[in-house]
């Protein structure tokens, strides 16, 4: 296992504080604004500042002929599924109890690796994957018993977070020859005008000018998660192994949950706390690191 460099390290730490608070951000957001529309109009600022940077850094901008396909590939289920399904769920849903729900991705992209890519599944992942399906039953249990409670939406995000797994292992695979800041502008570029014709098919009739305060949120979005920390998570996911992920996404479902109990006042329950745990081992017990084994003594050769 390659050991984490202090600027790999410092990355994830960052990424993990954005994208945590950024559950409580979007509460806000979706509460005060269509859900799809707040997402698409950080989307479309976001472009041209992740130009700029690739500008800035002399990246190239052309994806050859024939990548274009992996690209469409990569596009889909990194940024069009996820995105989309996620916000279109969230107004039915706490953030928190969203947060841990989107963060089963490592899960079902370690089931996925093993189903589709035949990587080993050792018998520690398969309790992972236990640990995770109870855990979504703790919180499908309280949704089906709360008059507030949207089975549909929690079906949503789990589809969501296996779409983002099933990406994350392409990206882990990918034959682009582009640099990675490249890739994230494109496949934010082709799914944004997706996302704003679901937009106007679905909420037109409900824009408005946003608030200041959905402003505030929609800054937020556009320079800490689309400029920020999805590029860097494809950083992340496309140069080094699961464990590089495991630090950050072993947090972010924790921070969004406890950030949005204190910011937006949602109320926890014991099966939360529950699904909270549950989630951590689950991900720990699938991406955690077994120890490297111990070569033989010069003795016992």
């Amino acid at each position: 296992m390659p050991t984490l460099s202090r600027q790999q390290l410092l990355l994830l730490v960052c990424i993990t504080v954005v994208w945590g608070f950024n559950w409580p951000m979007l509460k806000i957001g979706v509460t005060n604004y269509p859900a799809l529309s707040f997402r698409i109009i950080s989307m479309w600022i976001a472009i041209p500042f992740l130009a700029l940077v690739i500008w800035r850094w002399r990246m190239p901008f052309v994806i050859p002929r024939r990548h274009w396909s992996e690209l469409l590939q990569l596009m889909v289920s990194n940024y069009l599924v996820w995105y989309s399904l996620v916000i279109l769920a969230l107004p039915y849903l706490n953030s928190g109890r969203t947060a841990i729900l989107g963060y089963t991705m490592p899960i079902f992209s370690a089931v996925l690796g093993y189903v589709i890519y035949r990587d080993p599944l050792k018998p520690r992942a398969i309790l992972g994957v236990v640990c995770a399906s109870v855990a979504v039953l703790l919180l499908l249990w309280h949704e089906l018993t709360s008059l507030a409670g949207s089975p549909w939406a929690l079906a949503t995000v789990l589809a969501s977070a296996a779409t983002w797994g099933y990406g994350t292992q392409r990206m882990r695979r990918t034959v682009l020859t582009v640099p990675t800041v490249t890739a994230a502008f494109w496949m934010l570029t082709l799914s944004t005008p997706l996302m704003t014709l679901l937009a106007w098919f679905l909420e037109s009739s409900r824009w408005h000018w946003p608030s200041d305060i959905t402003w505030g949120v929609i800054l937020y979005n556009t320079f800490g998660v689309f400029v920020f920390a999805q590029t860097g998570w494809l950083v992340l996911a496309r140069g080094l192994p699961p464990v590089a992920s495991t630090l950050s996404v072993m947090f972010i479902p924790i921070l969004g949950v406890f950030s949005s109990s204190y910011f937006l006042g949602e109320v926890l329950h014991a099966q939360d706390y529950g699904a909270v745990a549950l989630i951590v081992v689950a991900i720990a017990l699938v991406l955690w690191p077994t120890p490297a084994p111990k070569a033989p003594s010069q003795a016992a050769r």
